[in-house]
């Protein structure tokens, strides 16, 4: 067995690392498998280069290779399906997939229940914390099966051994994994998923002990339900279950030695417990005593401790001399390195937190990332930056100095690493580059723009209001002339390889600009046709210009830049590339006017415009941390209020300020939420608030809890809002009820995220579960997101479902 050093990952260590390959590879294998094309034997073969790729750039980047500071975070699809997986815990609707002798699920099973199949849906989906990352909502019962099913963890760490490299395998942690699950549809009364905690942590005792005998020396279990007050369950119990789960975990199983020879056979691994996304030490909400997550870990026998320095402050201890009781006997992992952001680290001062860190007590200082680097792009040496707003900066070189995605972040851990053992002196040449690189950032020109300064010091009380609701409601009513549960779609249709090609191709010169204009408008016509022929009441011009909704607006305004290759994983084999946001924002031409303009003179049925809201737009970029949220997004929303003046002069009747992300940017701590709350509702205002009462301001939330929303969602002020609703069966519509919300709202009724055509009877049972809640006089009927990612093949089919269903509901009326 590899014996762990005395002083672990002195050479720094990080949370996790990109699954998804450095040329998109796991998506291209995973798609193919899902095709047809390929066989589960090419993907794990797949999958096994890529895991062999991966923890062998590490090591190149500086991660020792022996002791376990190279984390195995891999994953086919999501990390909590993972723990499903291992655990076998799997709704009764895909029992049949569990193999009949020990509970585990092939990856064909994984994948169903994932993705759905038939009649069966797949596990809900929404935002892990506060990330543009989407995860599975397990589904647990008092039946649900959870034992050791799974050895995939194990044979990973196996692979990698024999590749040279001893890993560190990464879990969710037994109480992150059951708080952030739902009660499955069998679970009895006042049940919650927390009641099976004995059983999943005796899994994770079983797993532990199979890791400890082919000698694995760490495990990381993340546990980031330690910095949230905001999920289903109290804060107190998640506390006490934390402390109850490793007194199992760590007291309870005798822990591999730290000395240089082994006493005893171990029969667990050392446990390194990671909270990442906040701080650990938070004061109390809601008349609840503060929560201290760090001196409740400290209070257990884990061997290692990683805090989050970038989101969280350095904490003081309970002790007299600020030191944290218990904290003596391990060590304490530094986030100082961003994992969540790409902005290049502040070497000198993240070495001040270091040292400011040493007075906690700690046996060790290891330095480490805040997060998993799995939110951010692989490479910065790779990066070009195209698009037009990247041409107008002349930005590239200047970018490339300033940032840093994963494997910079690896350098900088190592980099400060050195710093903490060495001394500053052994990297100083690195600690004056960054700081240059940071000085040269500040001083750019557009990273401040005088006249954007002026125009928000000059706003108003009246810049963020529109005229009365009741007035709206009968000036849209008058001319937009809609039946009772009016149809429409979310924005975005299917976008062909034929679109996608052209796109490219005019992308990268090899395409004039009259043939891509002429491409694109027959595919609006193709679009505004198929809408009219299956009978949606309200069309969209379908997008086919539009990369991404973020991206988009991102080419176009000045103050950001686009990559081409920095791609990191939304969920799935679904893969984003989020712009950067450096400079103040500003609209230098109108950016969605023709294409809209050209749709409606194709049909007499109204077409909406289609904007990105400023929430979302910064939600789903990588922005400047030089400044308050709150002021880039309002400097956001006024691009888009221009935008919104220049549609309506165009004879634009609906427009739609998607915010998808209002909630997934929520603080985790619920102190914090008021404030930002305050800021969003009132960034989507500035950009909403201009229009005319007679035109209807659409908004889209989707995948995410929205009951600690819901007066937030009321603020927005917007006449309709669309909500994703169909995989939790209309789950906040009795919310939306019980608030007595009073505007009008579209719950999905069509899950686009799965491959299921939902038939017209699923459909119709959804919106009666909506018209039974709601007035069925504000009730829209809509897909739960874009069908951007769909094929025609799924899409036209459920849209003519859902008219029909639609018909039949309005003739019960």
């Amino acid at each position: 067995m590899t014996v762990p050093t005395t002083t672990p990952f002195p050479g720094g260590t990080i949370l996790g690392y990109p699954r998804i390959g450095r040329r998109r590879e796991l998506k291209r294998a995973v798609e193919a498998y899902w095709a047809g094309r390929t066989d589960a034997v090419d993907l794990e073969v797949a999958a096994g280069t890529l895991r062999r790729e991966t923890v062998q750039r590490l090591v190149a980047l500086g991660l020792d290779p022996e002791d376990g500071s190279v984390p195995g975070s891999f994953s086919y699809y999501d990390q909590v399906l993972d723990v499903v997986a291992l655990l076998g815990a799997v709704p009764a609707r895909f029992r049949d997939l569990l193999d009949a002798d020990d509970g585990s699920l092939d990856l064909d099973g994984y994948f169903t229940v994932a993705r759905g199949r038939g009649e069966d849906a797949p596990l809900e989906m929404t935002k892990w914390f506060d990330t543009n990352y989407h995860y599975l909502v397990p589904e647990i019962s008092e039946t649900t099966p959870i034992s050791f099913a799974d050895h995939r963890v194990v044979r990973e760490y196996a692979e990698a051994k024999e590749a040279g490299v001893t890993t560190r395998p990464v879990l969710v942690g037994p109480v992150t994994f059951l708080a952030l699950s739902k009660s499955a549809d069998d679970a009895g009364d006042g049940f919650h998923p927390l009641d099976r905690l004995d059983d999943v942590v005796a899994a994770y005792a079983e797993l532990l002990r199979a890791l400890a005998a082919v000698g694995v020396p760490w495990v990381q279990l993340d546990e980031p339900v330690l910095v949230t007050d905001s999920v289903d369950a109290d804060p107190e119990r998640v506390d006490a279950a934390i402390a109850r789960a490793y007194r199992e975990l760590a007291t309870g199983l005798a822990p591999a030695s730290a000395d240089d020879a082994l006493d005893t056979v171990p029969e667990r691994p050392r446990l390194l417990v990671a909270a990442p996304f906040g701080g650990l030490a938070a004061p109390g909400a809601d008349g609840r005593p503060a929560r201290d997550g760090l001196a409740l870990l400290a209070g257990t026998d884990v061997d290692a401790i990683a805090i989050d320095l970038v989101q969280g402050a350095v904490p003081r201890g309970s002790a007299p001399d600020g030191s944290v009781p218990g904290l003596g006997t391990k060590t304490l992992v530094a986030g100082v390195v961003d994992g969540h952001n790409v902005w290049r680290t502040d070497l000198a001062a993240r070495r001040g937190t270091l040292e400011a860190l040493r007075g906690l007590g700690a046996r060790s200082l290891a330095v480490g990332t805040s997060t998993s680097l799995l939110h951010v792009p692989h490479d910065v040496d790779d990066e070009t930056w195209s698009g037009p707003s990247a041409e107008r900066a002349g930005r590239t070189e200047a970018l490339r100095r300033w940032l840093a995605f994963a494997d910079q972040k690896v350098g900088e851990v190592t980099t400060l690493a050195r710093a903490l053992t060495d001394g500053p002196d052994a990297v100083r040449a690195e600690l004056e580059e960054a700081s240059a690189a940071l000085a040269d950032r500040a001083a750019a020109t557009g990273v401040v723009v005088p006249a954007v300064r002026e125009r928000l010091a000059a706003l108003s009380a009246t810049d963020f209001a529109r005229g009365d609701h009741a007035g709206r409601v009968a000036a849209q009513r008058e001319s937009l002339d809609l039946p009772p549960l009016p149809t429409t779609t979310i924005g975005s249709f299917p976008q062909t390889a034929e679109i996608r090609r052209t796109r490219s191709a005019w992308a990268k010169g090899e395409l004039a600009d009259d043939a891509y204009r002429a491409a694109m408008r027959d595919e609006i016509a193709r679009v505004i046709a198929l809408q009219e022929d299956i009978g949606l009441d309200v069309l969209v011009h379908g997008e086919p210009e539009r990369n991404d909704m973020v991206q988009y607006f991102a080419e176009l305004l000045d103050g950001f830049a686009t990559t081409d290759l920095g791609w990191v994983q939304s969920y799935g084999s679904r893969c984003v590339r989020p712009p950067i946001l450096w400079g103040d924002v500003t609209r230098p031409a109108p950016m969605t006017v023709e294409w809209t303009r050209y749709a409606q003179s194709l049909t007499a049925r109204p077409v909406k415009g289609m904007l990105t809201g400023p929430v979302t737009i910064l939600a789903w970029s990588f922005v400047r941390d030089d400044q308050p949220l709150g002021d880039t997004a309002r400097q956001v929303a006024l691009a888009l209020r221009d935008e919104v003046t220049d549609l309506e002069a165009a004879g634009t009747a609906v427009v739609q300020v998607d915010e998808p992300a209002l909630r997934e940017l929520l603080p985790l701590r619920r102190t914090d939420q008021p404030a930002y709350l305050d800021w969003s509702v009132g960034a989507f205002r500035l950009a909403t608030a201009g229009a005319a009462s007679s035109t209807q301001v659409h908004t889209h939330l989707c995948y995410s809890e929205f009951g600690e929303i819901i007066g937030a969602i009321d603020g927005l002020d917007a006449d309709v809002t669309s909500i994703e609703a169909a995989r939790s069966r209309m789950e906040v519509v009795p919310e939306l009820h019980e608030a007595g919300y009073a505007r009008g709202v579209g719950p999905g009724v069509y899950d686009i995220h799965s491959p299921r055509v939902p038939s017209t009877t699923e459909v119709t049972e959804l919106l009666g579960l909506a018209t039974s809640a709601i007035d069925p006089g504000l009730v829209w009927v809509n897909p739960d997101c874009g069908l951007k990612t769909r094929g025609y093949a799924e899409v036209e089919p459920s849209l003519r479902h859902l008219v029909e269903a639609a018909r039949t509901v309005r003739a019960g009326l």
